[in-house]
């Protein structure tokens, strides 16, 4: 009876400490990779799409309040910033294969760009939704801090858009390729920026685990995306919600 109460006391320890939310979250993430290789790489094993399964079915199940899991995962989140940052390093390493593609390449983070914030923000008015929403989804193709932080110029939910966004980058890291091959899409370069215009950091992940120079110019185009979207979002969300 006392070993009984000394285990329950112990999961009450465990399931109320910061540290518990973190072992959850890399444990989710190392299973979802697993899967993810196991299937030898097949995009509709997404890693991140299996983790966010795994850790929502496990707070769920052990009934720990989000707030709580967030104290213990804000470290993780903290380091979302940084490995955003890092990916300069690719692109630095990637600058000379660009000649002669700048202009096709401006041109073509252009059109993604408007097309993604058109495309989402008609479809989500088409459905009914509020104003709320609608705003959360002008920024959802941007990487997530960067995305939070357009969202809170514009007076929309940062949360609400960071949701938007990691849907984005799950659904377009494992549609990306089927799409890709549909269009004839056949090289590196071409397939790696058309993924990180449309699925920023997810899709780059998932770029640079096929091929190193798919995953440079995903990482290119989702930092120029980012750049140019930090100050065009917030201008044309005014200029359409006058």
């Amino acid at each position: 009876m006392n070993e009984k109460h000394s285990i329950v006391e112990i999961w009450v320890y465990l399931s109320g400490s910061p540290l518990f939310a973190l072992f959850i979250t890399l444990a989710a993430y190392q299973i979802g990779l697993w899967v993810y290789r196991t299937t030898k790489q097949n995009p509709l094993a997404n890693p991140v799409a299996i983790a966010i399964t795994l850790v929502a079915s496990v707070i769920q199940l052990i009934e720990m309040p989000y707030s709580s899991y967030f104290e213990g995962a804000q470290f993780i989140h903290f380091l979302l910033g940084s490995a955003t940052v890092s990916l300069a390093i690719p692109i630095y390493r990637g600058l000379s294969s660009l000649k002669g593609r700048s202009i096709p390449l401006l041109a073509s983070l252009i059109a993604g760009s408007l097309i993604s914030i058109i495309s989402a923000v008609n479809i989500a008015k088409l459905f009914g939704a509020d104003a709320s929403i609608t705003g959360a989804m002008y920024p959802k193709s941007v990487t997530a801090p960067i995305a939070m932080g357009i969202a809170e110029r514009i007076g929309v939910s940062p949360t609400l858009t960071a949701i938007f966004a990691v849907t984005t980058g799950i659904l377009g890291a494992i549609l990306a390729p089927f799409i890709l091959n549909a269009l004839g899409m056949k090289a590196w370069w071409q397939r790696g920026f058309a993924i990180g215009i449309g699925a920023h950091g997810i899709g780059t992940s998932r770029a640079f685990s096929i091929h190193p120079e798919a995953g440079t110019y995903a990482s290119l185009a989702m930092g120029m995306n980012g750049v140019i979207s930090a100050v065009a979002i917030p201008i044309l969300y005014h200029l359409f919600n006058r």
